[in-house]
């Protein structure tokens, strides 16, 4: 099996994966799901023999990298694909000028994960799309 993590244009494909991750499984409106800023943000896919598997966005404000829409498909969760996409996410926004930090909004029941990968958590849990989170972040 080959696998494939990097920046894509293919913008059909990471939203193909977030409505099948957050509109079908997760029962985010599509309203919530599709805000109108992937026109402004860099994206990475994750696929696996061509398929696409996983994918996130990054949106830049000031010095922060903000990582979001982070999602895999079931069947790839579990074996480290979601762990490389946030190193791509972090290796990717390293490289724009300027930025010192990365931010994201976790799910609470994923918190363990990201701190695996440096990040950690701060500030009072809140409802995103009606799924608890709390915000994240690390420097770069």
């Amino acid at each position: 099996m080959t696998t494939d993590i990097g920046p894509t244009d293919d913008i059909a494909a990471c939203l193909a994966l977030r409505a099948a991750v957050f509109i079908r499984e997760q029962g985010v409106s599509m309203a919530e799901e599709q805000d109108g800023l992937d026109d402004q943000a860099s994206h990475i896919l994750a696929r696996q023999d061509g398929q696409p598997m996983g994918c996130a966005r990054i949106l830049y404000k000031g010095d922060i990298a903000k990582i979001g829409r982070v999602c895999v498909l079931p069947k790839m969760r579990g074996t480290g694909l979601g762990a490389g996409l946030i190193r791509a996410c972090l290796a990717h926004a390293a490289q724009q000028p300027g930025i010192t930090c990365a931010r994201l909004g976790s799910q609470t029941h994923a918190i363990g994960f990201y701190e695996k990968l440096g990040f950690r958590a701060f500030g009072p849990e809140y409802l995103d799309a009606g799924i608890p989170h709390r915000d994240m972040e690390r420097a770069l």
